[in-house]
């Protein structure tokens, strides 16, 4: 791994705390942090000839990773992968990109699409994978192409309409591709405006999500028909606490820690408002949330 990356960016029992936005995890085996679309094929192609697992990563903003960390490599691509370019209204991210990046970049532009990204808190990969979306806005409705690696090691780009993009789901994650960038097809508009945008979003979620505590943000997809916020609130669980983990006060949806929370906290907080709602409601929720460890 030194060799492909350089000394400095290999990690040895790096704790993973450190890279997630619950601020948990124990460490992990080796983080490696690529700067190229070579070097991260080539990590990816040395852990699989080696049979090393692998965990690619972005900011850590869905993820809970487990008390006794990871055994294997992690991919992390927030640190280096990093470049962003422009063709006319077109916009094409790496993968370690921050979506508050490139929506700060596209706003002084004058590129109008991605005001709806503003304030979730991952990467283009990872909003890729699970074609995020907030404030009726989504990946899906501004994305071109992405750049991949596929499972047998080779180099594709896919169009937008062979993604399969769904609900916090994707081609990407049904098939382990590796995004490496995404382009993005935007549209002129008024800077002033696009900001507007985004201050009035910005305020909308600040106001109502628990921003001051670490979380992997909202923690349970949405069941159809229903609202899992709403659901976790009339069944009487907000503020249920285990440990350092508790569901929020001030949005049901998020299960947040609220300081030196372990990932067994926050394991058993998920397991009792799943087992509850289904009990009072006979809806099991689904976690939005990915374990890894």
């Amino acid at each position: 791994m030194r060799q492909i990356v350089g000394e400095d960016n290999v990690l040895i029992d790096e704790p993973m705390s450190e890279h997630t936005t619950f601020e948990i995890g124990g460490p992990a085996d080796l983080l490696v942090v690529p700067e190229s679309t070579e070097e991260v094929r080539d990590v990816i192609e040395a852990c699989r000839a080696s049979g090393l697992p692998y965990f690619v990563l972005g900011n850590g903003s869905d993820l809970l990773v487990s008390d006794e960390g990871y055994r294997g490599v992690i991919v992390a691509l927030a640190d280096g992968f990093t470049n962003v370019s422009i063709d006319g209204d077109e916009m094409t991210c790496q993968a370690g990109v921050s979506l508050r990046e490139a929506s700060e970049m596209a706003c002084e532009l004058g590129l109008s699409g991605l005001e709806f990204a503003c304030g979730i808190p991952g990467t283009i990969g990872g909003a890729c994978f699970m074609n995020a979306g907030a404030y009726d806005g989504c990946m899906a409705g501004v994305l071109k192409s992405v750049r991949v690696i596929m499972p047998d090691g080779s180099l594709e780009t896919i169009g937008v309409d062979d993604l399969a993009l769904g609900y916090r789901a994707s081609r990407i994650r049904d098939e382990g591709l590796v995004v490496l960038t995404a382009t993005f097809r935007l549209r002129k508009g008024d800077p002033e405006a696009i900001r507007a945008r985004m201050d009035d979003l910005t305020h909308k979620r600040e106001s109502k999500q628990p921003l001051d505590k670490p979380s992997a943000g909202s923690t349970f997809k949405r069941p159809e028909g229903y609202f899992a916020g709403k659901l976790i609130m009339d069944a009487g669980l907000q503020g249920y606490q285990v440990g350092g983990a508790a569901v929020s006060k001030k949005h049901a949806g998020f299960v947040v820690n609220l300081g030196g929370a372990t990932a067994a906290d926050v394991h058993a907080v998920i397991e009792h408002v799943q087992d509850e709602v289904e009990r009072q409601f006979g809806v099991r929720l689904e976690p939005e949330v990915r374990f890894l460890g």
